[in-house]
């Protein structure tokens, strides 16, 4: 790997690169110099190999430089992290995804959701995207509070009959029953079975200690656009809907408070930075094992990679959608208005999340690649910015890929 050290106009760009990679480098340059990025990291992984690394800028405007160390909020990249310790367990035995959720969590056998089965978790299809009640001041924050509402409450639709994305209420479907299943809470299982096995520097509650290394999100200006696109339209119109619920329960969540980084809510508030998130899916891409040790087996990444749920318009999101179990899969919505940004091209293989402003993760089991990219200044969308997707295509290019127009990255 080169060295990399360049002076663009929101500071400087460090880290190293394979050559075979530099245009990555480019694309994460351009992106200071014309895409309004204020702070950000960038790592590749072949076969679990690193081939780029890359930081840079501020952690805030004028302020402190964005470091090798830096880290910060990634939103709904955690569910990648989140998903992964359902999948472990389901490889050991623990927890079994056919099952019906009452096997493991009683409680939430109620109200409608009698029949649910523990994979309508992971696939946003078990009908509780949001919660009706407007949630007492801190709530998020609170496990047990969250969890008893989650129980209780009655599904937007008959749980597997359809699917809508649950950009919050993950955090308490699939982290309660990791919990139950695994007689750990989910952030500790994240951290013993995962982050530490793996050397990441990646948190789902973050230690007081870790708090000075954290950038600040930077809230993305809303444009006349994209006030028009159909998620904020749905979201303004019906006060019912899950899309105006997502808005109003994310409002309730403050990403640069102490409270909101100790908590643990395994949908969207992650700490970590690009070499976290692509070293999370390094083993993803290596059968299951990285530098000798096993951490799922091949199988389980087979059933944790395909399409499980797909629609042409997501009950929350309004746009078509296609999931994994616990994952996002290659999304081409590039005929929609463009004030959705609600693309994330990536090959049919590739399997991981996008974060709210910009943020993936994700594994190319094809390319033996694991992806992450982290960032300060969120933009605006439903999924993958051009700032994202600029650094996505060309680390494919980079591997021979020839173009996205099927919707998909192929050779």
């Amino acid at each position: 790997m080169q060295k990399i050290s360049l002076t663009t106009k929101a500071g400087t760009v460090e880290g190293a690169c394979d050559p075979k990679f530099s245009a990555v480098v480019d694309a994460f340059v351009t992106n200071f110099e014309a895409r309004g990025e204020v702070g950000a990291s960038c790592a590749i992984n072949i076969e679990g190999k690193p081939v780029v690394d890359l930081w840079g800028g501020r952690k805030a405007p004028a302020g402190d430089p964005w470091t090798k160390d830096t880290i910060s909020i990634v939103f709904s990249s955690t569910k990648g992290g989140m998903a992964l310790c359902a999948h472990i367990l389901a490889d050991r035995g623990q927890l079994d995804l056919d099952a019906p959720v009452a096997k493991y969590w009683p409680e939430f056998a109620q109200n409608g959701k009698e029949a649910a089965i523990v994979s309508m978790m992971l696939d946003h299809s078990v009908g509780v995207p949001h919660i009706r009640p407007v949630l007492k001041p801190g709530g998020m924050y609170d496990w047990d509070y969250m969890v008893d509402l989650v129980a209780k409450e009655a599904p937007f639709w008959p749980p597997g009959t359809r699917n809508g994305y649950h950009g919050v209420t993950m955090s308490w479907t699939v982290g309660e029953v990791v919990h139950r299943a695994a007689k750990k809470r989910m952030g500790k299982f994240f951290a013993d079975e995962i982050a530490k096995p793996l050397s990441l520097d990646f948190w789902i509650g973050l230690p007081e200690e870790q708090e000075h290394r954290v950038a600040p999100m930077i809230q993305a200006t809303p444009t006349v656009e994209m006030m028009q696109s159909r998620f904020i339209q749905k979201a303004m119109t019906d006060m019912s809907s899950a899309s105006h619920l997502f808005l109003r329960d994310l409002s309730a969540f403050n990403p640069n408070s102490r409270e909101g980084h100790a908590a643990e809510i395994g949908a969207a508030n992650g700490i970590t930075n690009a070499r976290g998130l692509a070293g999370l899916y390094a083993p993803l891409v290596n059968e299951g094992t990285l530098d000798g040790k096993r951490l799922i087996g091949k199988d389980a990444i087979t059933r944790m990679s395909r399409v499980a749920m797909a629609t042409h318009e997501d009950g929350t999101l309004m746009i078509p959608s296609r999931f994994a179990l616990g994952y996002m899969k290659t999304m081409d919505n590039r005929a929609l208005p463009p004030a959705d940004s609600a693309s994330c091209l990536l090959t049919e293989a590739a399997f991981g999340h996008v974060g709210a402003g910009g943020s993936i993760g994700f594994a190319d089991p094809e390319c033996k690649m694991g992806f992450g990219y982290t960032m300060n200044q969120m933009g605006l969308g439903l999924l993958l910015n051009d700032r994202g997707q600029a650094l996505v295509d060309a680390a494919y290019k980079a591997l021979g890929y020839r173009t996205n127009a099927g919707g998909a990255w192929t050779m």
